[in-house]
C-alpha cells in the first residue's frame, strides 16, 4: 500500500493484496558547590498553547490539507465504500472507555463518519496514501455542505433527484412519492431511494456544483487529474447507487463478495442496534456540522512516511489536543509487507497521546482466525491502547502482523 510496496514488481503487488484480502527515553546531577545567596527570580513560564478555534476558515482548511499532504501512492483497489461489516462492534466499548473529544485520525472512506459521530472529536484528520481517496472525501464534504438532511445527502450522492427534471406523460397517473421527513427511519429512507432513478441531468448538475464548491468555497484547487478522479468516483456512485462496494482494480472475479453500501448502512452493532452515521439524525448533523466548520481535514499521507503523520502530531500538540482514536483498518498488514512498520511506529510515538488513546483495527477473517471474530462477518473490529502499542513495540514484541492483532487487543464483545 505504501512506497516500499509500490516499488515491488507488479505481480508481487497483486499476490500480496489478494492474499491480504483473503485473510482483505534520567541522569544523576551532581550537587553544585555552595554559592552566595541571590534574590530569587520567578521561573520562566511556558508559552501557553493555542486552543483550537471553534472553526477554521476555508483558506486555513485548504492550506492544512495541502501542506500536510505527501505525494500520493498506488493501491490495487477502489475504496468507494468500506468492506468491514464489523465496524460497529466496538462502539459500545468506545463509550464505556470514555473515548470522546480530542482528535480523531482515520483511513479509508465513509466508515470514518460513523466513528467521528460516536467519538465526537474536536477535529478529525482523514489520511490515505491514495489521492483519489482524498478527492472522494472532498466530494463528501461538498455534498454534506449542501445537504441539511440525510435525504438530500443521499439524493446528491446517488444523483437521484427528489423532483423529476421533466414530467413524464406516461407517469402522470402514478402516485406521487412523498419526500421523507427529516427523522424518517433509515430503512424507509433506503426504500424510498430504491424507487427513484438516477438521472444524467442530476449527475451533471451535481458534479458541477461539487467542483464549484470545492474550488470556490473550500478554496481547494483541483488539477486536471483531480477532476478526473472526482468524475470517476462520482460516476460510479451514479451508476451503482446503494449497491456500490469496495472493488479490486478491474473489478473482475469478485462478484458480490464485498458488502454494498446499503448493507453497511443497515449493519447493526452487537446489540442489534443500527449505528451508521446515516441511521441516526443527530450523528448525521454532528458530522455535517464538523465538516461545515472545516474541522474534518483530508490528507494524502503514508502511515510510514516522513511528513503527514508528523505534521498532524505537530498541529495537535500546538493546539493542546491529544489523539482520542486512530482508525487503522488493516493498513499495518501492508506496512509489514512493505517493511515500513517501524517507520509507522516511530510516527505513532510522535503523536500526542493519553493513557486512553485508542487504535481501532479491522482484521480480515479470511486469513486470520481472531478470538474476537463474530460469525457471519468477513472482518473483526478490535481496539488497542496506543500507549500499550508503543510499549510493546519498544520491547520488540512485534515480529509480524499477527503479533500486532493478537497482543493487547480490546474486543467489543462482553467477556
Amino acid at each position: 500500500m505504501f512506497r516500499n510496496v509500490i516499488a515491488r514488481n507488479h505481480w508481487v503487488r497483486i499476490v500480496a493484496v489478494i492474499i491480504a484480502l483473503f485473510v482483505t527515553i534520567p541522569g544523576y546531577a551532581q550537587q553544585p558547590a555552595a554559592q552566595t545567596p541571590q534574590t530569587p527570580t520567578a521561573p520562566a513560564q511556558p508559552k501557553p498553547l493555542a486552543n483550537l478555534p471553534d472553526s477554521l476558515s476555508a483558506a486555513e482548511f485548504s492550506k492544512l490539507s495541502r501542506e500536510m499532504s505527501e505525494e500520493g501512492g498506488y493501491f490495487l483497489s477502489d475504496n468507494f465504500s468500506s468492506n468491514e461489516t464489523s465496524y460497529l462492534h466496538i462502539v459500545d466499548k468506545l463509550k464505556q472507555i470514555g473515548a470522546t473529544g480530542g482528535a480523531y485520525i482515520g483511513v479509508g472512506p465513509e466508515q470514518n463518519f460513523t466513528y467521528i459521530a460516536k467519538i465526537r472529536p474536536r477535529i478529525a484528520f482523514l489520511i490515505d496514501i491514495r489521492r483519489q481517496a482524498i478527492i472522494q472525501h472532498l466530494m463528501y464534504k461538498a455534498i454534506f455542505h449542501h445537504s441539511p438532511t440525510r435525504t438530500e445527502f443521499l439524493s446528491r450522492l446517488l444523483s437521484k433527484p427528489l423532483l423529476a427534471d421533466k414530467p413524464v406523460e406516461a407517469e402522470k397517473d402514478k402516485p406521487k412519492l412523498t419526500i421523507p421527513k427529516a427523522d424518517t427511519a433509515i430503512e424507509e429512507l433506503l426504500t424510498f431511494f430504491n424507487k427513484i432513478a438516477a438521472t444524467d441531468a442530476a449527475y451533471t448538475a451535481n458534479l458541477a456544483e461539487i467542483i464549484k464548491t470545492i474550488e470556490a468555497e473550500f478554496q481547494f484547487p483541483l488539477s486536471k487529474d483531480d477532476r478526473a478522479s472526482l468524475e470517476y468516483v462520482y460516476k460510479n456512485f451514479r451508476a451503482d447507487g446503494l449497491d456500490i462496494a469496495f472493488r479490486m482494480d478491474g473489478g473482475g472475479g469478485w462478484g458480490n463478495y464485498f458488502p454494498s453500501l446499503r448493507e453497511l448502512i443497515v449493519q447493526p452493532d452487537l446489540n442489534g442496534k443500527l449505528g451508521n452515521f446515516l441511521a441516526v439524525v443527530d450523528d448525521y448533523n454532528f458530522v455535517r456540522d464538523l465538516h461545515r466548520k472545516n474541522l474534518i481535514i483530508p490528507v494524502v499521507g503514508d502511515f510510514g512516511g516522513s511528513k503527514a503523520l508528523a505534521a498532524i502530531g505537530d498541529y495537535l500538540r500546538k493546539h493542546n489536543l491529544t489523539v482520542t482514536a486512530y482508525y487503522l483498518s488493516n493498513v499495518e498488514q501492508y506496512l509489514f509487507d512493505g517493511s515500513s512498520f517501524e517507520a509507522f511506529a516511530r510516527n505513532v510515538k510522535r503523536l500526542p497521546l493519553t493513557e486512553k488513546s485508542l487504535f481501532i483495527r479491522a482484521v480480515f477473517n479470511m486469513r486470520f482466525s481472531h478470538p474476537a471474530a463474530v460469525p457471519g462477518h468477513i472482518s473483526t473490529t478490535v481496539m488497542q491502547l496506543m500507549t500499550g502499542f508503543v510499549k510493546d513495540f519498544d520491547s520488540g514484541k512485534y515480529r509480524d502482523y499477527g503479533d500486532v492483532i493478537f497482543n493487547g487487543y480490546i474486543s467489543g464483545q462482553k467477556p
